[in-house]
């Protein structure tokens, strides 16, 4: 039987800051899945809801001796509102950068059959994308479309120049692999083959 679940969240915090690894696992049991719930409420996509309420509990844990927390509820789910407030912002740009790109290629040349390939191409990478997992995403995202710097993209990820490096190079994999009949496809229609 869990002898924390009894404390209060302000019990719990006070705990946590010397590094009680039971009163994180009751404050993990106590607030996962309602965090979750709000994420996804808000996202519609469990793997991205999961992902950021891992991001939290991961952070609150790192971060658990320097954090001044007043009220564990209003702390966590404010964590939340960031979360998906920032992804939001993210979709949003990556929307209005693919916007502005097919419009772009659409200005160019109109014609229908370039029009059409262009489309297929918009379709396939966003279909590419969607599929990577959402770290890869994220780090795929942030630098593709914010052209942020792996740097830049390991800072406010919080992760290592390393891992973004990783991630970024499966996404381009991916990419490659997946969508090798649209070279076939650019090159025929501009006339090199």
């Amino acid at each position: 039987m869990n002898k924390f679940k009894d404390y209060s969240d302000h019990d719990l915090i006070e705990l946590l800051r010397q590094q009680h690894i039971l009163a994180f696992e009751e404050i993990y049991d106590r607030y996962w899945h309602k965090l979750y719930s709000a994420a996804y409420k808000r996202i519609q996509s469990r793997e991205t809801a999961e992902e950021f309420v891992q991001d939290i509990f991961t952070s609150l844990w790192v971060n658990r001796e320097i954090i001044h927390i007043k009220s564990l509820s209003a702390y966590l789910f404010t964590a939340v509102k960031y979360k998906v407030i920032n992804h939001l912002h993210h979709e949003t740009i990556r929307k209005q950068y693919l916007h502005r790109q097919l419009q772009v290629l659409s200005e160019a040349d109109n014609s229908t059959e370039e029009l059409v390939l262009v489309n297929d191409l918009h379709i396939s990478v966003e279909r590419q994308i969607s599929k990577l997992p959402p770290k890869c995403q994220e780090v795929f995202k942030l630098s593709r479309q914010e052209n942020l710097t792996m740097k830049q993209i390991a800072a406010q990820l919080g992760i290592s120049e390393k891992t973004v490096e990783h991630q970024l190079g499966k996404a381009l994999r991916v990419l490659k692999m997946n969508l090798k009949q649209f070279t076939i496809l650019i090159t025929t229609a501009i006339g090199l083959v």
